[in-house]
């Protein structure tokens, strides 16, 4: 108990410590001034953000995969972010890897006593054949739990860079890692509840740990999400109208030429720029790291 009263996200907030007696608005009013410390939080910890792209990106490049591991909503967050990523990016589902305590039905259920074990988080690991190639991201807002604190070992075991995201200073799980990322934005409006404030700074980091990696993977052209997969009509209508943007074409040319590449955007943007067939702008851009802007460029000096 002495312990956990230490910590960041164990302490009371003297801002909330009437909320329950607070008319409705007064009482969303306050839970949104503390959200803004969220932003401020993450702003004091991008060189470490930065570092961490910079090392998840290198192991990808070498034919690695990033794991985010956690429990509760930590894990779920982690979980969320790498579903999100094949969709937005096009990568394959198992490039990003979301591990949580408990397994799948963790998500929907707390499992009892799955977070307390650090064999659990190193079996996990094992089961998908993690090795010194792949990246792993732990998640805690409390910065000590056991089954995450296990999958950092087993990661710094085999050789593979091991970052932390927690929202407590000198947490346990920093002396883990090679990298930490520590947000801290203060107490939360309900004690102990690090589902709120805690969540939201893990959610920014995430968005900004896969936005920025896919950016530097090339999956990004402008600010365009350019190897977006077309599994519906609205990824469809999307892809037509990126490749427009891109390249200042009717819509009709644009879906012309998407459909001569199978719907590739990037493939079908650097054939209409440089007025080039399918197989020369796959070309270009296999030459190029997947990388449009470096294609095109490519592409004119030849």
């Amino acid at each position: 108990m002495e312990e956990l009263n230490k910590l960041d996200t164990e302490q009371r907030n003297p801002a909330t410590a009437n909320i329950d007696r607070l008319p409705t608005e007064e009482m969303v009013r306050l839970i949104n001034q503390e959200d803004h410390r969220c932003a401020e939080a993450v702003a004091l910890v991008l060189p470490e953000i930065a570092r961490s792209v910079d090392l998840i990106e290198g192991q990808l490049r070498r034919g690695g995969r990033l794991f985010y591991v956690g429990a509760g909503t930590s894990g779920r967050l982690g979980v969320l972010d790498a579903a999100e990523c094949p969709p937005t990016y096009g990568v394959p589902p198992d490039l990003v890897i979301g591990l949580i305590a408990g397994g799948p039905s963790a998500l929907l259920k707390a499992v009892e006593g799955a977070e307390d074990s650090p064999s659990l988080g190193r079996q996990d690991l094992i089961d998908h054949g993690f090795s010194e190639k792949d990246a792993l991201v732990g998640i805690a807002a409390s910065g000590r739990t056991p089954y995450v604190l296990g999958a950092m070992d087993y990661a710094r075991e085999v050789g593979a860079p091991v970052m932390a995201l927690t929202c407590c200073r000198n947490s346990e799980m920093s002396r883990h890692a090679d990298v930490t990322m520590a947000p801290v934005p203060g107490p939360e409006v309900v004690t102990g509840s690090s589902r709120m404030k805690s969540g939201t700074c893990q959610k920014l980091v995430l968005n900004m740990l896969s936005t920025c990696v896919m950016i530097k993977l090339g999956k990004v052209y402008g600010n365009l999400m350019v190897d977006v997969q077309t599994t519906n009509q609205k990824l469809v209508n999307r892809a037509i109208r990126i490749v427009c943007t891109s390249t200042g074409v009717s819509e009709q040319e644009a879906e012309e030429a998407l459909k001569r590449c199978g719907f590739s955007c990037k493939t079908a943007i650097v054939m209409l720029l440089l007025n080039v067939e399918a197989p020369e702008a796959e070309r270009l851009l296999a030459a190029s790291d997947g990388r449009i802007a470096r294609a095109i460029e490519n592409g004119r000096e030849g």
